[in-house]
């Protein structure tokens, strides 16, 4: 039986990419980035709900409840802002605008995810964040926190929900990225 790697997301549109690239860019000069392992753009993305592996037969019901999810829930405003990071291990962009719909759809997509009976992990507090970097070890990210303090990114309207397909970087192979490719997409609001 086969399964995928699954987690429901909100991307940000190319313009709003492109306006964080450049901020990461600058981040990425600093002393000591070398050390971090800096996620690419097309891996930018704000995570709803990580599925994990999902065997093939649950994705049928699990389409109907993240549309229903994405239905029930209206399009909100959302910017890409700020930053921090998650110990020493994870520096990322945070987010402000409808952060309240933000979390209500986490919220539904992790809930239709185990309707369609998905074994989830724990529910954790959702933290909007979009990775930026990662360290093997546990490394000072202050200085790129406090560099993306001031962030402010361009306001967009977040209007879909996203299914996205994780795939794991092959072990051993240096710089390797997961990959992800959208799976569905349905747009928010009826």
């Amino acid at each position: 039986m086969s399964s995928q790697r699954l987690f429901a997301a909100v991307l940000p549109p190319g313009p709003a990419v492109e306006e964080l690239a450049g901020a990461v860019g600058r981040l990425r000069g600093m002393p000591g980035a070398g050390d971090l392992r800096w996620t690419e753009r097309a891996g930018w993305h704000y995570t709803l709900a990580f599925l994990g592996n999902v065997e093939e037969e649950l994705l049928p019901e699990l389409y109907v409840r993240l549309e229903r999810a994405a239905h029930r829930t209206e399009p909100f405003p959302l910017r890409i802002h700020g930053g921090g990071r998650f110990d020493g291990r994870a520096l990322w962009a945070g987010a402000a605008g409808g952060l309240d719909t933000l979390r209500l759809l986490a919220e539904r997509a992790d809930a239709a995810a185990r309707r369609a009976g998905v074994a989830m992990e724990e529910h954790r507090r959702f933290t909007p964040h979009l990775t930026l970097a990662r360290s093997r070890v546990p490394a000072d990210l202050t200085p790129y926190t406090a560099a993306l303090e001031g962030f402010e990114g361009m306001h967009w309207e977040a209007a879909e929900l996203s299914l996205v397909r994780s795939r794991l970087p092959v072990d051993g192979v240096p710089g390797e990225q997961p990959r992800y490719e959208v799976a569905r997409t349905w747009p928010l609001g009826r």
